[in-house]
């Protein structure tokens, strides 16, 4: 990911960060620095959490995020400090926070000896951010887009925060033009641009598109930061006026549920961009880079009470200008490369069951000169040649008759070719996982059409908090597999002739098998390639056990597959009706018929509990008809 970031400023002042927008010292008076009820994340670079303005706040990293060591003078470090200083800078100290007293989770995800992320990294850490309970997310950080669509494990998590009404607050970007930056430039995010002290945008920061729309401005110039080592600095940037508007939403969040208001944080996204104060520049050119307009504390302050009020979903532009301001000029701007990566403590929270294909990786060149050696030559169309460690049929030879070698593998969870975890067995059934690995990995090197062919894999374990770096340089999460229940290779063509025929057997209707069969294939590849996830999240791994769970899928679907129905929709929603202390999610399948869209659909719903590792079913199957 690509983002820009200013250089420190030589000048420092006592004036606040609190004081740069007016209203704000106001606001974060009335609520006391905010409330405790409301969680905002941190995405970005690791944090120097033994900075003294840090001390006494409720703030901690995500578990399940990768920890790295906060040392002074990387560039990443820097970063994630000063971002997070400007939220959670406690009274007393050097920086004041503009919202000190709320929930903190910080979430690492810029590699710090690489400076790197992917668009999965990020779309990572936002789904660990909605895994802890994050009201608001700040990412000041993106990656420029000359379509501003991001891949679509990005796509899917932006998507999914606005689902659940999780807010994310994401910096516009420092190239200076008229260009879009990732995921900002989703719809639903809330772009955040730099303005100076003048309230003229600042140089460096992007503009147009759909940022007139779903953007506003802040002051982005010499703000107030925290150093790793103990250092304050100023700094300037898209970076860092994405937490002023952060913190601002943060308060205005507080207060409303302070009032005893069940606002949703994604409702306040819409009262900043709907009270913004308009361009009172000359230059039409100027105001255009304004976005929307300039963050107004006090106009959405009071449009947010109107609506607890009254709870009418339209609020009133304030009237003003966004021109003036306290901030001083910008510095000059410096481009970083950033990026993402994951993992902490075991913990309830951190359970994951993913889908997948199953692959290997050396992780250095002498590891794999190492296999190179001990494995043997092989015959090839007569020939002796010498091995190749990156065959896996020749691997998988290998290791059927040195299954100790399997350990020395880094084993990754792949999906499509991009490895998503490393797979790490241990505990009393580790060598039992080894060898189950080196069997499902001679599954998936078979020809497509044998019986015995695995065209995918189900893995159920728990995050470390470690990461392994990968051959290419790639950092992943280590997945430990502590018990092979629940793992699973995929005989795609057995399962679904079995299913079929389970099917043909106990539906009443005429449907020829082959049909059936279509109909099943169709359903397991939507579950995996239309609504493939990283199974974290609660939702994630019942939709993901169910997709498991196909044969009893497939036998109580039998009068949908039977009748040529198709799967339409898969959602899931957390169940009213399970144990105490379940983790329960019920997942309703929905299918429709393809050649008569007015007959009525069919919605199949079953309960899965996802409180271990081994999900497991709830209850009987439920089924009924509805209209759409």
């Amino acid at each position: 990911m690509s983002v820009k970031t200013s250089g420190v400023s030589p000048s420092l002042t006592d004036e606040s960060n609190l004081d740069l927008i007016p209203g704000l010292r106001a606001l974060h008076d009335l609520t006391g620095g905010g409330s405790p009820q409301v969680t905002v994340a941190v995405i970005d670079g690791p944090v120097d959490f033994t900075h003294e303005v840090f001390v006494g706040a409720d703030l901690r990293t995500a578990l399940g995020a990768t920890v790295w060591p906060a040392e002074a003078g990387n560039r990443m470090i820097e970063h994630g400090t000063s971002v997070t200083s400007v939220l959670f800078g406690q009274p007393g100290t050097q920086i004041e926070g503009l919202c000190p007293r709320v929930r903190g989770v910080v979430i690492p995800v810029y590699d710090v000896a690489t400076g790197s992320a992917t668009q999965l990294e990020i779309a990572r850490g936002i789904e660990l951010a909605i895994a802890e309970g994050a009201d608001i997310i700040n990412f000041s950080g993106g990656q420029y887009s000359d379509t501003g669509i991001p891949d679509q494990w990005l796509a899917d998590a932006v998507e999914r925060c606005a689902r659940e009404g999780v807010l994310l607050i994401a910096a516009a970007g420092n190239n200076g033009c008229d260009c879009l930056h990732v995921p900002a430039a989703v719809a639903t995010a809330l772009a955040v641009g730099a303005i100076d002290g003048n309230g003229e945008p600042m140089g460096f920061s992007n503009w147009g598109g759909v940022y007139a729309g779903n953007g506003l401005v802040a002051p982005g110039s010499d703000i107030l930061t925290a150093l790793p080592g103990g250092a304050v600095g100023r700094l300037s940037g898209t970076s860092y006026a994405t937490p002023l508007v952060t913190g601002v939403a943060a308060l205005m969040l507080s207060l409303a549920r302070q009032k005893g208001s069940l606002h949703s944080p994604f409702r306040i996204r819409d009262v900043l961009l709907q009270t913004t104060l308009p361009c009172c520049l000359k230059s039409a050119s100027l105001c255009s880079r304004l976005l929307s307009g300039t963050i107004n504390v006090d106009g959405a302050v009071q449009a947010m009470g109107e609506l607890m009020n009254s709870d009418h979903e339209n609020v009133a532009p304030s009237v003003g200008c966004g021109c003036g301001g306290s901030a001083s000029n910008a510095n000059a701007e410096v481009t970083t490369s950033v990026r993402p990566s994951l993992a902490d403590a075991p913990d309830a929270e951190s359970l994951v069951y993913a889908l997948g294909n199953l692959s290997y990786d050396f992780g250095t060149e002498p590891r794999r000169d190492s296999f190179k050696q001990l494995m043997p030559p092989v015959e090839i169309n007569g020939e002796i040649v010498p091995p190749n460690p990156y065959d896996a049929r020749q691997l998988v030879a290998y290791l059927a008759s040195n299954q100790s070698e399997a350990r020395a593998l880094i084993w990754t969870l792949n999906i499509e070719l991009t490895p998503i975890y490393a797979l790490e067995p241990a505990g009393a059934f580790g060598a039992d996982i080894y060898g189950r690995l080196v069997g499902m990995l001679a599954g998936e090197i078979l020809a497509e059409g044998d019986d015995d062919h695995i065209q995918r894999v189900s893995v159920p374990g728990r995050l470390t908090g470690k990461t392994v770096r990968l051959f290419s340089g790639q950092t992943v999460p280590v997945v430990q597999l502590d018990n092979p229940r629940g793992m699973y290779g995929w005989k795609h063509n057995a399962l679904v002739a079995q299913a079929a025929r389970n099917v043909s057997a106990r539906s009443t209707s005429t449907a020829k098998a082959g049909a059936i069969s279509e109909n099943l294939r169709s359903f397991l590849d939507r579950v995996y390639y239309d609504l493939r996830n990283l199974g974290v999240l609660s939702s994630d791994r019942a939709i993901n056990f169910a997709a498991t769970n196909a044969f009893q899928a497939a036998t109580v679907f039998s009068d949908a597959l039977g009748g040529g129905m198709q799967l339409e929709t898969i959602e899931t929603e957390l169940s009213p009706f399970a144990r105490a202390d379940a983790d329960a999610w019920d997942v309703k399948m929905k299918f429709f018929d393809p050649e008569n869209t007015r007959r009525a659909r069919r919605v199949y719903r079953f309960t899965i509990d996802v409180s271990e590792a081994m999900p497991v079913t709830l209850g009987e199957v439920r089924s009924w008809t509805t209209a759409f």
